[in-house]
């Protein structure tokens, strides 16, 4: 197919039903079935079970990996050479209750305790006035004493997290080994590696399995209290900035790498696509210059040179 014929991308999202989901995900045009708790919105997957389609342009009705091996190069960039599928896995959540502490392993570890390294970041959209995160461990807090805390529960496990308020807009970044969860009352974009590895180490005694075990040898017990992380963010696995439009600006997908937008305010389109809130397009690394127009903001995404 010929560069000419580039452009971007939208895909149909892939919902999830999660035990602490809601329905705050359909005022970002999400088709949330009636009785479903849907916590999860992948929108732009490419896994092995859950492949974005695309829902836009001559492309529509292909997964995300055909297009991949469609366009190869032209649509991920130079920076991903080598790469056989999509680098990053993009998400929205919503957390009506808490979700799990818990833990993704660091890359030196993830395939002797069988799972993916995944670092990810969070960009709050909504947040309820009470909304908090925790992420990392109280200071000073040591493993023998988290340990103790686990078999003990309760108040004296809840004094070894660091929990603290979170906001409409502000962001955080999570690295692989930081212990962390959402609490309930906020409605996150979630950019991460394109990894589906979780572990588990307290689950408020909701009676899910927990993988204490895998837990314990991922957590980086000298991490304590992180603060939240302005954008833009930087990290060997994605580059996520925020964009401001009132009118018109360009871009350029160079060919080193695609582009990610999700909107976050009022309406933009790109290159003639449109770009709401809760949206999110794909841009082919090889597209060349673009414009945005509109009235709003818009995260982008995109993968540096390693």
């Amino acid at each position: 197919m010929a560069t000419a014929n580039l452009y971007p991308l939208k895909f149909t999202p892939i919902l999830v039903e999660r035990i602490w989901g809601g329905t705050a995900l359909a005022r970002y045009g999400k088709p949330i079935p009636p009785g479903k708790r849907i916590g999860e919105s992948w929108e732009i997957s490419d896994r092995d079970k859950e492949q974005s389609v695309v829902a836009n342009g001559t492309l529509k009705g292909q997964t995300l990996r055909q297009v991949i091996t469609q366009w190869g190069d032209r649509l991920l960039g130079s920076n991903c050479r080598g790469t056989s599928r999509f680098p990053l896995l993009i998400k929205m959540l919503d957390a009506r209750e808490r979700l799990s502490l818990q833990v993704h392993p660091p890359a030196a570890l993830a395939p002797q305790l069988h799972g993916e390294p995944k670092t990810e970041m969070w960009y709050v959209l909504q947040a309820e006035p009470d909304a908090h995160l925790i992420a990392g461990l109280r200071r000073g807090v040591t493993r023998q004493q988290f340990e103790q805390a686990i078999a003990q529960g309760g108040a004296a496990f809840q004094k070894c997290f660091h929990r603290f308020p979170i906001h409409a807009g502000e962001s955080l970044f999570v690295p692989s080994g930081r212990l962390h969860a959402i609490d309930a009352g906020l409605v996150i974009v979630e950019i991460q590696q394109n990894s589906d590895t979780t572990y588990r180490v307290y689950d408020w005694d909701r009676g899910r399995e927990l993988q204490v075990r895998e837990s314990l040898a991922s957590i980086d017990f000298n991490d304590f209290e992180p603060p939240t992380t302005p954008l833009p963010i930087s990290c060997e696995h994605f580059r996520v900035e925020k964009l401001t439009v009132a009118g018109s600006t360009a871009g350029n997908c160079d060919g080193s790498s695609f582009h990610i937008f999700a909107g976050l305010t009022g309406t933009l389109s790109v290159n003639g696509e449109s770009l709401a809130r809760g949206e999110f397009l794909l841009l082919p690394a090889a597209l060349g210059i673009y414009t945005i127009t509109g009235n709003g903001s818009a995260l982008r995404t995109d993968v540096p040179y390693n």
